[in-house]
Parts: structure tokens; sequence; C-alpha cells
């Protein structure tokens, strides 16, 4: 066998292997996930615990994509700011996608906050207790100017919950094996607080709180069903 003919076979080899790849990790329209039918308004509590809505000052929740970006990912988009008895808020943002192939997937927020001019000093992975589960997020602490930002985030595609690019595309090319696009949403909330630290103690608290105030149904949306069964029993 000559050498042009061994680079011909190696060839032949990775380009049937990339279009066996490129049709594993974009599985036909017709097997995205329907899921529940729900609003996020609905589902998501105005009160619960020590947190009510602050309608007056929803608009001061900066959503870091532009608004033709959302409509074009999202189903749903939902931002609100609640407010505690000690005058402290929380920045709730939630989005909803029906089909997370690779070009429609759920933008992470440490690429789209630096999108939009915020500089992200530090990210990591961490978990948060809820009941007998544990649920993996992501944290991240923003400045914008004089805005700190601290941010904790999960993904939830399907039933598996994601934080990051390796997670997020693992979990795609996983679905994708199967067959299956799945559905996904993005839940985060964030504060302006210097004190980063501080402000995740609070977060925490304000996760656990309005989980544990949802119905199992509603719950399974943002957490997925499995961890949902599991914590409720």
């Amino acid at each position: 066998m000559t050498p042009f003919t061994r680079r011909a076979i190696i060839l032949a080899v990775l380009m049937f292997g990339t279009s066996m790849l490129s049709v594993a990790l974009t599985p036909p329209k017709n097997a995205v996930s329907e899921g529940m039918s729900f609003q996020l308004e609905a589902i998501i509590p105005d009160q619960f615990g020590d947190w009510q809505a602050d309608e007056r000052i929803a608009h001061a929740v900066i959503n870091p994509q532009a608004q033709q970006t959302l409509n074009r990912l999202y189903s749903q988009v939902l931002s609100r700011i609640y407010i505690n008895s000690d005058g402290r808020r929380i920045m709730l943002s939630l989005a909803y996608g029906k089909d997370q192939s690779s070009e429609n997937r759920v933008h992470r927020p440490e690429v789209c906050y630096p999108a939009q001019g915020f500089q992200m000093i530090k990210k990591w992975r961490d978990a948060i207790s809820f009941d007998s589960e544990t649920l993996p997020v992501m944290r991240i602490t923003t400045k914008l100017g004089d805005r700190h930002e601290p941010v904790t985030y999960w993904i939830r595609m399907g039933d598996k919950l994601v934080r990051g690019q390796a997670e997020q595309t693992f979990a795609r090319i996983t679905y994708g094996l199967t067959g299956a696009i799945p559905d996904g949403i993005l839940f985060r909330v964030s504060e302006i607080n210097r004190d980063s630290q501080d402000s995740f103690v609070l977060q925490d608290q304000f996760i656990r709180a309005l989980l544990s105030s949802m119905r199992p149904a509603d719950l399974e949306i943002l957490i997925g069903s499995r961890i949902s069964k599991e914590a409720n029993n």
C-alpha cells in the first residue's frame, strides 16, 4: 500500500467519523422533548417565606443578553426582584427553551455577562443542599463599574442539571446519542453586593425557600423529575 493510499484511507475514516458525530450532535427536530405545558409567571410564586416580589423595580434586573437573542433562543423568560424583611433584594431570572440543540442551547451567564460589558472576576462549581438532595450550581462574581453582582445559576437540560460549558456539552451529546433533543431552563439568581460570600449565603436561602414553596410538578420544571421526586420522598 502506497503512502498516498494510506493517507486517503485515514482521511476517509476521519471524514466518516466526523459525519457520524455531527449526526449524533444534531438529532432530528421531531425528537424535541414536549415536556409539560406551563407558564413561568404562574408557577413561580410572588411571595414565599420571607420574600415578596417587588414589582416597582422589576426593570432593575439586568439581562445580559440582547432582546433579539432572548426572542430567538427562549420560549419564555421571567425576571423578578424579591425583597425580604431586612430590605435585601434578590434578582431572579429564568429562561426556558424547548430545543437544546447546539445552535439553540441556553446561553451561560459566564458568556453573556462579559458580552454586555461586565468583568467576570471569578467562577467555580459549587452545590446547594435541598432537602435530601444536592443541587449542582455555578458561582460567578461579576463587576460593572461600581456594580458588584455575585451570581448563582444552573441549567436543567432534560433531567440533568448542568453548569459550565463542559457539562452542558456532555449532556447535549448524551441526549443526542439517544436521538432526543431535550428542553432546558436557565435558573439564575444574583444580588448587588460587594461581599460575595455574604450574598451567596443569602442566595442559597432564597433558592431553598423558593423551591420548598413550589408544587412537585412545578418543581420538576426547574430541577428535573429525578431530583424533585427524590427530594419530596
